[in-house]
């Protein structure tokens, strides 16, 4: 534990680095994009479970489109609310949770993922998009952005959680499983023992990509993980204290085998907390709040 601490350490002060655009590695600079491969070698063939890894929380919001119909997560009220232009305007201040591209997340860092995808209502095709209010980019695109990455960085391993699902039928999910497939091909891991799994034995067999889904769907495919894998506890809360209860909690309380763990570390809004900073956004209204709390937003670990 004392090697990891010093790891994550590292990973903290930005001495792990990847190569920087001029093509040479320094000590001194903020580069991510290799930390895993990064990793001294004893941490190889330690349980993948057993490493804090970073991660993003609704990772595809930092583009939505306000001109594109409220997405089925919302309720009528909103819906009807939304005919209002400038009420589609607030809901964008509302739904945007990131200012990265899933590229740029990656090169920072990011390796683990909040997805939650939707079919949009009155598509003649099956495209699935991901969204948060409102509609998203496609997730083909994300997905090939994703690849692309990975491509350029054989060693880095990612976590792609997909979680919720909106307005989709079987065809919409064998859709998205196909699309998934297109896109990393033998990049994608196999379920298997959690316990087993360690950067080395990836490595070797070249897997980059763990999908996990969060619908009866899972058992068709060898390579999508069941939601139980990776609970997610949500505190539901604008309380950044008893955030940090919660976060406590919930870590001391995780299963010690068998599964990965996400700490989601952010405030949810309530009604009465947009309607007093509606103007604001969420931003404004919540996110500066986090600064107090010594955690990354969103933490993917196990206990040791």
């Amino acid at each position: 534990m004392l090697a990891l601490r010093k790891a994550r350490r590292k990973l903290r002060m930005g001495t792990i680095c990847s190569p920087n655009p001029s093509g040479t590695k320094t000590s001194s600079e903020v580069c991510n994009a290799d930390w895993m491969a990064s990793l001294p070698p004893h941490l190889h063939n330690l349980p993948l479970s057993n490493l804090a890894i970073p991660g993003s929380h609704d990772s595809f919001s930092y583009w939505v489109d306000e001109k594109s119909p409220v997405g089925p997560d919302q309720t009528q009220a909103i819906k009807r609310l939304a005919r209002i232009s400038l009420v589609k305007k607030l809901m964008k201040k509302w739904s945007v949770t990131q200012n990265l591209t899933f590229r740029e997340q990656l090169e920072a860092g990011i390796r683990y993922f909040d997805l939650r995808v939707s079919s949009k209502p009155g598509d003649a095709d099956q495209e699935i998009y991901f969204i948060h209010g409102l509609f998203g980019i496609k997730v083909w695109d994300g997905l090939m952005e994703i690849d692309s990455f990975l491509t350029q960085h054989p060693q880095e391993i990612v976590f792609l959680d997909f979680n919720h699902f909106y307005a989709m039928d079987e065809t919409h999910h064998k859709c998205l499983v196909l699309r998934i497939q297109e896109a990393f091909e033998n990049k994608l891991c196999p379920t298997c023992s959690v316990e087993s799994m360690t950067l080395k034995n990836l490595w070797e067999k070249k897997y980059q990509v763990l999908i996990f889904y969060h619908c009866p769907f899972y058992k068709q495919y060898p390579f999508l993980w069941p939601g139980k894998k990776i609970p997610a506890p949500w505190a539901n809360t604008t309380s950044v204290q008893k955030l940090i209860l919660f976060l406590e909690t919930t870590l001391s309380e995780r299963a010690p085998r068998g599964s990965f763990h996400v700490s989601q570390a952010i405030l949810t809004p309530r009604v009465k907390t947009i309607a007093r900073g509606l103007v604001g956004g969420l931003k404004n209204t919540l996110v500066h709040r986090l600064t107090s709390i010594p955690v990354s937003p969103l933490r993917l670990s196990r206990r040791s």
